[in-house]
């Protein structure tokens, strides 16, 4: 699940506080790096437990006025009901009974204060366009009750103000992470299959040990390297001392830099635009034009040293969409 572009933003973010912490040991800044990815992990499984405890909601209130309608002497329980449709949704039964979602949330229990916001949630499902419009159909598959989820998350739960308010009140990362996870939820709903059953499996915390060892060994590189890579910012500043560069321009090229010299494998364009996607939103509007400029010198005068055998860099891609922007 969590792929190089995370790593490489919360490889900026840690390095950062790193050096913002006088004293921190790498030994216990990796220990806090690997907790945030643990973290992330972790909000991945929230956010699909939301979309189960409105399925609760659902059927509190189905059996609510099933009882009532009993009370009253009408038997008839089957028609469209909304909470009826919701409860009985196919997809939401599945994910209800997954193992790997359900050993979290009996280890969790992290919506029992939260009752008021799933209300208002499941009022939003039921009362919204794409609830009425399902409504419609003729037949309700597990395909028709799985792509109704799926719309619903991503118009009504993506950049929800009330689930920002919720989850910063739990972790620190989570804010920043929001972005990427409803990207992945959504990957999830899509992949979910009804032969799987309660044995479907979630998205691994990384995609492969690869990427994990990526993590570990860029982490470590950007601040090994420190004094070298300063020494290649300081000989490759233009028209600016080292000393007025913005302190996180300074942290964005020394990953950068740290990653060009330790993993010949990956194009230093690639590299490089990375780090200016992530110079649009946690730096100055002018950081991204210099940060590429010097790069693109540092690149060049270590090729012709043979010190990398990679690619120029011919410029900056077009200005990325804003994490808020993204899926």
């Amino acid at each position: 699940m969590i792929n190089r572009e995370l790593i490489r933003l919360r490889v900026v973010q840690l390095v950062y506080a790193f050096y913002r912490n006088e004293g921190k040991t790498l030994d216990v800044a990796e220990k806090e790096f690997f907790f945030s990815f643990d973290k992330t992990y972790e909000l991945y499984l929230y956010m699909l437990s939301l979309l189960v405890e409105v399925h609760k909601f659902a059927v509190r209130k189905n059996e609510t006025r099933i009882a009532r309608m009993q009370r009253l002497g009408n038997d008839k329980a089957d028609g469209i009901f909304p909470d009826k449709m919701v409860a009985e949704n196919k997809f939401l039964l599945q994910l209800a009974d997954n193992k790997e979602l359900g050993a979290y949330m009996e280890q969790k229990k992290e919506w029992i204060e939260e009752e008021p916001f799933v209300k208002k949630l499941y009022n939003t499902l039921i009362e919204s366009d794409i609830f009425q419009l399902y409504l419609t159909k003729e037949e309700f598959d597990y395909e028709a009750d799985r792509e109704l989820v799926r719309k619903f998350y991503k118009t009504y739960v993506c950049n929800n103000e009330g689930v920002e308010d919720l989850i910063e009140d739990h972790c620190l990362y989570w804010n920043d992470d929001r972005f990427v996870v409803d990207s992945f939820v959504l990957k999830t709903i899509k992949r979910f299959a009804q032969a799987a059953g309660s044995d479907q499996p979630l998205l691994p915390q990384f995609a492969n040990e690869e990427d994990r060892e990526f993590a570990a060994k860029l982490f470590a590189a950007a601040i090994n390297n420190e004094s070298r890579t300063r020494i290649i910012i300081r000989e490759n500043c233009k028209n600016w001392e080292f000393d007025r560069l913005a302190f996180m321009d300074v942290i964005i090229m020394q990953i950068a830099l740290a990653e060009i010299l330790s993993f010949p494998s990956i194009p230093a364009s690639v590299t490089v635009n990375e780090y200016l996607d992530i110079a649009r939103v946690y730096s100055t509007p002018r950081s991204t034009t210099y940060i590429n400029g010097l790069l693109d010198h540092a690149i060049k005068k270590l090729r012709t040293e043979g010190v990398i055998l990679k690619e120029l860099v011919h410029g900056p891609k077009p200005a990325a969409a804003t994490p808020k922007e993204k899926e």
